[in-house]
């Protein structure tokens, strides 16, 4: 058997209304897809195939006041499709290891998405987390087949290193220098500088120094 990812039906992003681009809606859209009711795992293989189903990725943008990380995927990338593309979401598949982490659906994910990240980046200064949107773009074939849950974690000092060697040209780079060469962006962080831009989506705030990686899930509703 091949490498099992999470899911949800596709039908059932149409049952909370359905959208394209980004929802805020966490309440309904969130607490939706994390219902252990409403996923399950498949075969990545059939996934990446299947528009029937949605893989949940976590998505997560590392911002330092004006600044946020971004990377170009490199040759390697497990999604050959984004391979060149630059990005400024971190993250990756939820796969059934991680169920060994689920105190609750909320704090189930959040762990894996951490997970995710401590996967491809080293942070080496204090952050706060949020998770504010659902991203969904039917326009490619690579959107069709996924859902991006968006986090923006606030860091206190621009220190992060890369891990994975599937990642190239990281760095922090201005949010206005990305807003002007918004088309080299894979077109999940082209929606992700449009959630940045919301007015409904709080901005940096700076970290408490004597705080490392101090979780906050307001925007994630019970």
């Amino acid at each position: 058997m091949g490498q099992l990812v999470l899911v949800c039906e596709t039908s059932l992003i149409r049952k909370f209304g359905g959208f394209q681009g980004y929802s805020l809606d966490l309440a309904v859209g969130l607490v939706t897809v994390l219902n252990p009711m409403n996923n399950f795992f498949v075969e990545r293989d059939r996934a990446e195939k299947d528009p029937a189903y949605k893989q949940l990725i976590p998505y997560v943008v590392l911002r330092c006041g004006d600044y946020v990380f971004s990377y170009v995927r490199g040759r390697n990338s497990s999604e050959s499709r984004l391979v060149a593309m630059r990005s400024i979401g971190v993250g990756g598949h939820i796969e059934p290891a991680d169920q060994s982490l689920f105190s609750s659906d909320r704090e189930m994910y959040l762990d894996a998405a951490r997970r995710e990240v401590r996967e491809e980046v080293k942070i080496d200064t204090p952050y706060v987390e949020y998770v504010v949107a659902l991203i969904n773009d039917d326009s490619t074939d690579v959107g069709k087949v996924h859902l991006g849950i968006m986090h923006i974690w606030d860091l206190a000092e621009p220190k992060v290193t890369k891990r994975e060697g599937l990642i190239t040209q990281a760095g922090f780079v201005p949010i206005a220098r990305l807003k002007n060469a918004r088309e080299e962006l894979e077109t999940w962080s082209q929606i992700a500088l449009d959630v940045l831009e919301d007015p409904r989506v709080p901005g940096w705030s700076e970290p408490n120094m004597m705080q490392k990686g101090v979780a906050s899930s307001k925007a994630v509703e019970k």
